[in-house]
């Protein structure tokens, strides 16, 4: 079996399906197609994967392709030293990951002259094989026949102690490099083992945040990765220590790991003569070569495990947020809060560009409260403001009551709807070059106000303009690996843009750019093209465009749509390769494409079959039909927004009990945070989302929701609000009371204090990350 072959089997078997399915849909990557156009437009050749399962084997195909070529630098580097024999050959072959690989290689490594292999050079290696072959012979007397003057750089072996040093080093490499054993012993080590944090000496009071953590043991394999990012941050602030540690290991007489190297080795100790001499070697194996090495590798290991987790987290919020209902293309005004410099409004038209802007100033400290009414109202009169967004930053319930206000004064002439809006990523775009090119002739803090209404508008086409990771829906996204990060959000940005599709005479170059198969400087192109020849009347237009070949435009053309164009295909998901097969269906039923658009009791009528050929089977047939039925449906939820409860604007006006409502802002594996209009996001724990058992928030809430909450703690010095969607729940404390709340995983125990867990006992899930990611949250 090739390699190739090798690859697709491996993948058909991860994917549970046909080898025939995967070399296909390899053949498309390969060829240059992007995910999202083998998903809607290649479902014959791949057996219809979905974009989930292509995305999977996009990223597996290449840590595979990145295994053969490490298999096979290996195989080559072994086989240049002479030393690559059948069985050799056979366990490389075998590997099924990088780590064994390693693993295997490990013994043939070029590295830096050692000790033990000085000892060889010295002539001791007969010694040390001899010692481990037969512990009947004396040590002392054996190592006498070893003597020998320095010769070069080859120092002396002057006396039997220095001979079994040498000895020692060299069988404590050899078992150091051994592969079976060094995979048992890392594997038992992450199953068994547990994490151990410790405050360093001095640091409690500088440290405080990962005060949960000063005396902290758990499961290594087990700890949840909001955790485990959590002691990783306080060991690279200084404050934690981590080490790994075997169940059992401080009562042991003998170091668990010991045993089992001494066991694998064939090593005991049973009063013959070499025996002690053995053991020490195995000691100082485990405590020299391999347990630093080790505990190094398995938190590399926990943190990389760590950050997919949190990074597979930000993705799927940051879907939720991009996939959110848009309020559709309405004229609206936003109002950027602030105190002392007053409040940036912007007006922007239906289609999102900029028509009037002012600045306020109804709070403190010049509090012209009828004054920012009576330019609102002006704002509203002049352009037919239908929409006011209101950002949710410093001041913004007090804006939103001005806002309130407006609304009244002005109904029921005008009818107005107001909406806080989450202002996260709103300043990184008003300062970009991006933002300078859109609206070069207005301030940034203007800038912030336009984004702020478009996001309402849509928020897709707005949120594609800002770096992911500025928009706030990301776990510890700054500790992740950023390359990792960045291709798995681009990833979600692309599928999501693809999904709903583009207005090719309207999208901004920022949004064009994430359509399949166009690059950054192609969508540039095309906004040039539109802004000189005027809007595109046709997608075959798009052919005209510089650097826009037949590939890309194969690509991109199903994904954008033309409103009022030439072809009334052209509007639809309809791929322009397909539109024969749209024009044959209509031919056999008596009508022309324009009417058959839409028209369901038609559609319904058809059979797919009917209209499959070589080159589109049933799966897109069927497809087509449903998408002439109703033509660009956009697929996300209907527009709608959370009501916050007037009065309640601060912490202050919090108590326990309370019965609110909040859109929910992010999603982590520990519970669910929520905007109830109090400048502070309070926390749903995992086990206050619903009466029934859940290990993923996400299969109750996702960001965007709006959501029913009722109040069950409020600790204002710490700034945090513990909620439950279980509005049966009863509050258990005093409001107020500083201790640990809901949202706040307690201390745990000493070692020596803590009692034996029960095997499925679950600890609570918060911890320094949601101390970290609500302060966060204060600091924006």
């Amino acid at each position: 079996m090739d390699v190739n072959q090798r690859i697709i089997a491996r993948l058909a078997d991860e994917l549970s399906v046909r080898p025939e399915q995967v070399a296909a849909t390899v053949e498309l990557i390969d060829g240059g197609a992007t995910v999202p156009f083998i998903a809607r437009y290649r479902k014959e050749v791949t057996g219809a994967l979905d974009d989930s399962q292509l995305r999977q084997l996009d990223e597996r195909l290449r840590y595979l392709r990145e295994l053969e070529e490490r298999r096979s630098a290996i195989l080559a580097a072994i086989d240049e030293q002479g030393k690559l024999d059948a069985t050799l050959k056979a366990a490389i072959d075998d590997a099924q990951t990088k780590q064994r690989l390693e693993d295997l290689y490990l013994p043939f490594k070029k590295k830096r002259r050692t000790k033990a292999q000085i000892a060889r050079e010295a002539g001791l290696e007969p010694l040390a094989d001899a010692l481990l072959g037969d512990p009947t012979l004396d040590p002392e007397s054996e190592a006498a026949d070893y003597l020998r003057p320095a010769e070069g750089d080859i120092p002396a072996i002057e006396d039997a102690k220095a001979a079994l040093d040498g000895a020692k080093q060299i069988l404590m490499e050899r078992f150091a490099e051994d592969p079976d054993l060094i995979g048992q012993l890392r594997e038992r080590l992450w199953q068994e083992g547990e994490l151990s944090a410790r405050v360093l000496d001095g640091k409690q009071q500088e440290g405080a945040k990962f005060a949960d953590y000063f005396e902290h043991d758990e499961k290594l394999a087990k700890v949840p990765s909001h955790r485990a990012l959590a002691m990783f941050r306080g060991r690279n602030e200084g404050v934690l220590s981590l080490a790994i540690r075997l169940p059992g290991e401080d009562e042991a007489p003998v170091h668990p790991a010991q045993v089992a190297i001494a066991k694998h080795l064939g090593i005991s100790d049973q009063g013959r003569a070499a025996d002690k001499w053995l053991v020490e070697v195995v000691r100082w194996t485990w405590r020299v070569k391999l347990y630093t090495a080790l505990e190094t590798e398995l938190l590399g290991r926990l943190r990389e495990t760590a950050e997919q987790t949190a990074i597979d987290v930000f993705a799927a919020n940051l879907k939720d947020l991009l996939l959110a209902a848009p309020a559709g293309p309405k004229v609206t005004l936003a109002i950027d809060p602030g105190l002392r410099t007053g409040c940036k409004v912007a007006v922007v038209d239906a289609t999102g560009q900029f028509v009037d802007q002012a600045t306020i100033y109804p709070h403190a400290p010049q509090k012209r409260w009828d004054d920012a009414l009576g330019v609102l109202a002006k704002l509203v009169k002049q352009h037919g403001v239908q929409l006011i967004a209101v950002g949710n930053g410093t001041a913004s319930r007090e804006t939103d009551k001005l806002a309130g206000e407006l609304l009244k004064a002005l109904a029921p002439d005008h009818r107005l709807s107001k909406v806080m809006v989450s202002e996260a990523g709103a300043s990184v775009y008003s300062a970009s070059e991006y933002a300078s090119r859109e609206l070069p002739d207005l301030d940034v803090t203007v800038r912030g106000a336009v984004s702020i209404a478009r996001r309402l508008q849509d928020p897709l086409a707005e949120l594609v303009k800002i770096e992911p990771k500025s928009i706030g829906v990301g776990q510890y996204q700054h500790d992740v690996s950023q390359m990792q990060l960045s291709r798995s959000l681009e990833a979600v940005i692309e599928d999501c843009v693809n999904a709903v599709g583009v207005d090719l005479n309207t999208a901004s170059s920022a949004l064009l750019s994430r359509v399949a198969g166009l690059s950054a400087a192609i969508a540039e192109n095309v906004v040039a093209q539109r802004n000189v020849k005027g809007a595109f009347k046709s997608r075959q237009a798009l052919l005209e465009v510089s650097r826009l070949g037949p590939k890309t435009f194969e690509q991109c053309a199903g994904f954008l749509r033309i409103s009022n164009a030439d072809n009334p295909l052209d509007a639809s998901a309809v791929h322009p390769e397909a539109y024969v097969v749209v024009e044959r269906m209509a031919k056999q039923s008596g009508r022309d494409v324009k009417g058959l658009i839409g028209d369901s009791a038609t559609l319904k009528s058809l059979n797919p079959a009917d209209f499959a050929d070589e080159r589109f089977g049933v799966p897109t047939v069927s497809d087509i039909l449903a998408e002439l039925d109703k033509p660009g449906r956009d697929p996300r939820p209907e527009f709608k927004a959370a009501e916050f409860r007037e009065g309640v604007e601060t912490l202050n006006d919090l108590s326990q009990g309370m019965v609110l409502e909040g859109t929910v802002t992010n999603v982590t594996h520990f519970g669910a945070f929520v905007d109830i209009g109090v400048h502070q996001d309070g926390l749903v724990h995992i086990s206050a989302l619903s009466h029934r058992f859940i290990d993923d928030p996400r299969s109750v809430v996702k960001a965007g929701d709006i959501v029913t909450v009722k109040v069950m703690s409020v600790d204002i010095p710490r700034k945090r609000v513990g909620l439950s969607m279980r509005l049966d729940d009863e509050p258990e404390r005093e409001p107020n009371d500083a201790g640990p709340s809901r949202d706040k995983e307690p201390r745990k125990p000493s070692r020596s204090q803590r009692p034996t867990k029960k095997a499925n006992e679950t600890p609570a899930a918060v911890g320094a990350l949601g101390a970290a990611l609500l302060k966060a949250r204060q600091d924006k």
